[in-house]
């Protein structure tokens, strides 16, 4: 799968802007500010509907205008895709597919498969739990819109079942709380279940990726820590069983202390943790073999590999590692972004360079 174009109107400080990409190595390049990561995260957009880096869709308009928008064209085994988003002042946003309007973002996911990296996908290693799950979570919404609409719908109880915990009449609370635990449990067993299948694919790929970078001197591995194994109806059974278990810590605290919401994947280098005793280059490379083993997992799963936007990942890696990251993109098409370029980190292949000034392309 790649892209073939974007096109970028009032989006951050673009304001009327298209660049064309080959299927294989497209650098866009720069002085820091000019534009390269907000094109980079368009692609991610256009992909999931989601942006790394807003908290609010409505920040991606450009100042003074009252609306954006974002627009591509993919090339994948299947045929061509056209995707275009529009963004309003109000925070909504409309999505197109192939030129028809659909309301459910969750049907954006899967048309066009990315894979995302910049300096904040340290996070991935470096911080709080919640990060690894969001990086689970959006690779699967790509991978299955099951595991999207699985995820909403325990989100959505999970709410219900949090406010039910703060009432006062504990008596109302145990008679209706099965009711709740029951459809938590269905759809906890869908998630737990797609996050193991994933693990257990991605963790030897990874491990393979992070040799790789490093030269052979890096062995990488991680496990979950949901405990939860077996079929969908032997998951739900005992996740119902254990939220019975944990009704009064649940009481006491007013929330729900169990469930794929609390999950956490734990990742050591050489037996040892890596947010412990590894350096900031070392996590850069444990984040990046991650995602290098997702995008293998696409090509696994769909016998095509996804777009590779890769951010401003060059400038913490040696040299040798640059070559090795460039090496490791056979055949799949990638989107760098970098202020400095130069043909000897992309190992001699054909390099489809992109000059950014100031939102515009430079010709």
């Amino acid at each position: 799968m790649f892209i073939k174009n974007l096109t970028l109107k009032n989006f951050r400080n673009y304001s009327n802007e298209c660049f064309n990409f080959t299927n294989g190595i497209n650098v866009l390049t720069g002085s820091n500010a000019q534009g390269k990561t907000n094109a980079a995260e368009a692609i991610f957009f256009l992909c999931t509907g989601y942006s790394p880096r807003a908290n609010k869709d409505k920040q991606v308009i450009l100042y003074g205008e009252e609306e954006a928008e974002i627009s591509g064209t993919a090339e994948s085994l299947y045929g061509e895709i056209s995707v275009k988003i529009k963004f309003f002042k109000n925070d909504k946003k409309s999505v197109y597919i192939n030129g028809l309007q659909v309301l459910k973002i969750g049907e954006l996911f899967g048309n066009v498969k990315s894979v995302f990296f910049n300096p904040s996908e340290l996070k991935l290693v470096q911080e709080s739990p919640e990060d690894r799950r969001r990086f689970m979570n959006i690779s699967l919404s790509q991978m299955s819109k099951n595991y999207f609409y699985a995820l909403s719908r325990y989100n959505k109880i999970l709410a219900q079942r949090n406010n039910l915990l703060k009432n006062k009449d504990v008596s109302l609370i145990k008679e209706t709380l099965p009711v709740w635990d029951k459809q938590l449990s269905t759809e906890a067993a869908k998630i737990i279940k797609g996050r193991n299948e994933f693990l257990e694919e991605l963790a030897p790929i990874a491990e393979e990726k992070q040799r790789f970078l490093s030269d052979g001197k890096e062995t990488l591995k991680m496990k979950t820590e949901s405990g939860y194994t077996g079929s969908l109806e032997d998951i739900s059974y005992c996740f119902f069983q254990d939220l019975q278990l944990g009704l009064e810590k649940d009481l006491y605290f007013g929330f729900t202390n169990l469930g794929p919401h609390r999950d956490d994947i734990k990742f050591t280098l050489n037996d040892k943790d890596v947010r412990v005793y590894s350096s900031q280059g070392q996590q850069r490379t444990v984040a990046l073999s991650l995602k290098l083993a997702e995008a293998e997992m696409f090509k696994n799963r769909f016998g095509e590999y996804p777009i590779v936007i890769l951010d401003d990942v060059l400038s913490e890696l040696d040299l040798k590692r640059q070559k090795r990251l460039s090496s490791s993109l056979n055949d799949m098409q990638a989107v760098f972004t970098c202020t400095e370029f130069s043909k000897a980190k992309f190992s001699g292949k054909n390099v489809n360079r992109i000059k950014i000034e100031n939102g515009k392309i430079k010709k």
